[in-house]
């Protein structure tokens, strides 16, 4: 996925914050993927309108770290795989 991207959650699967498990889930009509909370954050960003460079500033700004580029995208590389988000 190149940084120019606008990644979204796929359709046929739903972002939840799930208070009984305290976490980010993705829903879909077989089940639940529990993620772990870098994934939720992540995930919670792609809604098809920010592309990665922006993901990537938002996560960097909320979390007052640097460097996050090259494991945002691993984490899209293979969310994109497993078919949970896709380029809007």
């Amino acid at each position: 996925m190149a940084v120019e991207s606008r990644p979204r959650v796929a359709s046929g699967f739903r972002l939840q914050w799930e208070p009984a498990q305290q976490c980010h889930v993705l829903l879909y009509p077989e089940g639940m993927i529990k993620l772990n909370r870098s994934a939720g954050e992540i995930l919670s960003r792609c809604d098809g309108a920010s592309d990665v460079v922006t993901i990537v500033s938002q996560l960097e700004e909320a979390f007052h770290a640097t460097g996050l580029q090259d494991d945002v995208l691993a984490f899209l590389a293979i969310a994109q795989q497993q078919r949970w988000v896709e380029v809007a």
